[in-house]
């Protein structure tokens, strides 16, 4: 079950021709087309009855696979990860227990928000897994989407401190291939982080180390003035990178998650060449208003179905929403 990776980044490379500007230091992107009502509600009973939303999402052959992040009304876990199969992309069949859930110390209180890359026969999962004080990024991988191998904490001497607690990782997007140029030739990277990014660096995407400068930051006077964190893995753009990024501003003394856009260089990817001064995605509908946080759109996943590109959220941390891109723009 093989991706179709060449076609992937030949659409995206398409669609982001169309929807994309840059102009000096200054990016402008198009915002996708949203479908207005959630495609995923909470569950009447189960694991998911409470809220269910940050998904990650991967195209094997002509099903879309989501894995998203799960909460129960019978218990106060932060998260389990779910799975659900979708033929059209909206229409989705839920697998009915989790397909991962706390086993370990740091991971006790909560797994949250998958993102998912497929590398040769193998996924990599990127999770938070939260013990009710810290969160760390950590990864798992597999070769079915149903059973994952916990490899840990990524970043275990990460030294930043959030909200005065040293560790605090979360948030980790990967660009599936490795570099050919520059300094980082033949490594794999990633971004991560949720108050500023960072970018990490592989060999196998096993094992990873951390560049300890961030590579973006919050903007005073702009919709991303209090934390940006990454969305959807990173996007291959000829001799540019694309992160698409979840971002926190406050507005008139109200907390609003709104999505932007940043371009890095492939020969250095912690070199910013553009970003988004407008964000490309903002609350719109009631469910993303109102939930179990309000005033939230959460970019989590990414992926190319029937000449469509399509961004898959969280509304108000309890929804799951659906946005596309497409070549007719």
């Amino acid at each position: 079950m093989k991706l179709k990776t060449g076609r992937l980044l030949g659409l995206k490379s398409k669609i982001f021709e169309k929807v994309l500007k840059l102009e000096g230091n200054k990016a402008d992107v198009k915002p996708p087309k949203k479908i207005p009502q959630p495609i995923l509600s909470p569950s009447r009973e189960g694991f998911d009855s409470r809220n269910i939303y940050n998904p990650a999402v991967v195209k094997e052959k002509d099903r879309i696979v989501m894995l998203y992040r799960a909460e129960s009304k019978d218990d106060n876990l932060t998260g389990r990860i779910g799975l659900a199969i979708s033929y059209d992309g909206i229409n989705f069949f839920r697998h009915p227990e989790p397909v991962m859930e706390p086993e370990y110390p740091w991971e006790s209180a909560g797994v949250e928000d998958p993102r998912v890359v497929k590398v040769g026969k193998t996924y990599y999962m990127t999770y938070t897994g939260y013990d009710g004080k810290t969160a760390r990024l950590c990864l798992a991988t597999s070769k079915n989407l149903l059973t994952w191998k916990k490899h840990g904490p990524i970043f275990k001497d990460f030294k930043y401190e959030k909200n005065n607690i040293e560790g605090w990782t979360k948030s980790g997007s990967i660009l599936p291939e490795k570099l050919k140029d520059g300094d980082f030739r033949g490594k794999y990277i990633m971004y991560f982080g949720d108050s500023h990014i960072w970018m990490g660096v592989s060999k196998d995407l096993i094992n990873w180390e951390y560049i300890e400068e961030p590579v973006l930051s919050p903007r005073k006077e702009n919709f991303d003035n209090v934390l940006v964190e990454p969305g959807p893995p990173l996007v291959s753009m000829d001799e540019k990178i694309l992160l698409i990024y979840n971002s926190a501003g406050n507005e008139e003394g109200t907390l609003k998650y709104r999505v932007g856009a940043a371009i890095f260089s492939k020969d250095d990817p912690r070199e910013l060449i553009a970003r988004t001064e407008n964000p490309i995605m903002v609350p719109e509908h009631e469910w993303e208003f109102y939930g179990h946080v309000n005033n939230v759109v959460f970019v989590e996943g990414m992926v190319e179905h029937e000449n469509k590109l399509f961004l898959y959220y969280g509304g108000a941390d309890r929804y799951i929403g659906l946005a596309y891109w497409t070549t007719d723009l």
